[in-house]
């Protein structure tokens, strides 16, 4: 929700970085100008550098609001917020170097003051940041700059925004008023609540109201205008937020049609560019993954042979994008007599009850007994999914996504699991690297559907990264 302060904040923020930038550039001239005796490749006059500059400086300013950094939705993500100042400060430095190429001017008197320039102004940029975030959290903390809401709705959204909201020293909000029921109002939290939203609009004045939030539209299209009408004559911010998940989750994009606002609410935001890069990175990645351990590929497979008798892989039909079938390829870790069926079955018929409940509730049990030796060795270090590469190389999985479902699993929930596979199964995924091993299958689910809900690609790279942790340490879902 930007507000008339956030927007003050990216104008801080826009000048802020302007002089950023320029300090780090002239630092950089600095010191390997007049700090550095070795000889230069061409003699740049300070002027004609600092000139040069301030003339590009203001494409970097663009390529920065092109990332979004200055969005009022990157300011509380650090790291997101450091790694597009990384991506930005490199795109600029490219685009100079591209100027003195297409220009055949010379503005770097060495190649050393290119890195200066980049290392600097990606560091300066960054600390100048952290410390305009600390001195907005101090205004905030003595009641600057913060925005006093009333909130109007009766929904569970309505209750998770005004918790979400709680922490003004972050969030910049303070809810002062509820109209709505008083179920929903925290203990102890200071927010006055009225029942009648007619009664909450007469209190506006008198609270300080500068904002209203509202998450659910009456029947009345009357008392729907009188809420909206008084956010605009008082010159205050209205805000409406649809109480039901299903408008905000995903990606939407918002258009006129005749006259009238669309809003088209995608099931996930890795919909066009996002999808073909997510691809081309998974093939990419993936085949060279296969190439280098091909060596791992031919010592498993010849241990396989000599220590799990029957066949090397094991091919399980699963569910993937869309609710395609595909089969996926494991090294085989169990019993070549089992696996061909449901688990629960398999159990049963060996007289463990427990365990087909356990996989019941589960969808995996702890100590399987269908797992050989061998094949307990492949599960617990993971090199039973190696295969799988191949899958994420013909375009059946990608390398991070939720998890393929077994197609009886389907049954146990379909509308869920059909918005799940809005997007590409993958190897590794959210709740696999989540650290929690005895979830039940529906909070597998609710887990999943937070990364179709909320891709992007950083997630992707956190989640890689994770993963790599997860399985040298042996931690995580089993």
């Amino acid at each position: 929700m930007p507000t008339r302060n956030t927007k003050f904040y990216s104008f801080i923020l826009v000048l802020a970085d302007f002089v950023v930038l320029l300090t780090a550039f002239t630092i950089a001239y600095i010191l390997r100008v007049q700090h550095d005796d070795r000889p230069l490749l061409t003699p740049v006059y300070a002027m004609d550098y600092i000139w040069t500059v301030l003339t590009m400086l203001p494409f970097w300013i663009i390529i920065f609001a092109f990332l979004g950094l200055y969005s009022a939705s990157i300011y509380n993500r650090r790291l997101f917020e450091w790694s597009r100042v990384f991506v930005a400060t490199f795109v600029g430095v490219l685009i100079l170097i591209g100027w003195e190429f297409v220009t055949e001017k010379t503005l770097f008197p060495a190649r050393l003051v290119v890195f200066y320039a980049f290392a600097g102004s990606f560091l300066l940029v960054v600390l100048e940041r952290e410390l305009l975030r600390y001195a907005r959290r101090i205004l905030y903390r003595f009641g600057r700059g913060i925005s006093r809401v009333l909130i109007i709705g009766n929904s569970e959204a309505t209750k998770d925004i005004i918790q979400s909201l709680a922490n003004t020293e972050k969030s910049g909000y303070r809810v002062v008023a509820l109209a709505g029921p008083k179920r929903l109002v925290p203990v102890e939290s200071g927010i006055k609540q009225f029942p009648s939203v007619d009664t909450a609009l007469t209190q506006i004045e008198e609270l300080h109201v500068t904002t209203i939030i509202q998450t659910d539209l009456y029947d009345s299209e009357d008392r729907n205008q009188r809420i909206l009408a008084a956010a605009q004559s008082r010159h205050i911010q209205y805000n409406f937020i649809p109480g039901e998940a299903g408008f905000y989750a995903g990606k939407n994009t918002v258009d006129v049609f005749l006259g009238y606002p669309l809003i088209t609410i995608h099931q996930t935001p890795l919909i066009g560019w996002g999808d073909i890069a997510k691809r081309i990175f998974d093939a990419v990645i993936s085949f060279i993954l296969i190439v280098v351990l091909s060596p791992v590929f031919l010592v498993l497979y010849l241990l396989q042979k000599i220590l799990n008798p029957g066949p090397a892989f094991y091919m399980s039909k699963r569910l993937s994008r869309f609710s395609d079938p595909i089969r996926l390829i494991k090294f085989r870790s169990m019993d070549a007599r089992y696996g061909g069926r449901d688990a629960a079955i398999e159990f049963r018929e060996m007289g463990r009850e427990d365990l087909a409940r356990e996989y019941e509730k589960y969808r995996k049990v702890e100590n399987d007994p269908r797992i050989t030796r061998f094949g307990k060795f492949l599960r617990d270090t993971s090199l039973d999914e190696l295969p799988q590469l191949f899958n994420v190389l013909r375009g059946d999985l990608s390398l991070v996504g939720p998890r393929p479902i077994l197609p009886q699993e389907v049954t146990f929930n379909p509308s869920r699991t059909a918005l799940l596979h809005s997007v590409r199964s993958g190897v590794t995924g959210l709740w696999q690297v989540s650290g929690r091993s005895e979830l039940s299958f529906e909070e597998r689910i609710e887990l999943e559907l937070y990364y179709a809900r909320n891709w992007s690609f950083w997630l992707d790279i956190k989640i890689l990264f994770k993963t790599v942790s997860v399985v040298f340490r042996r931690t995580g879902a089993k």
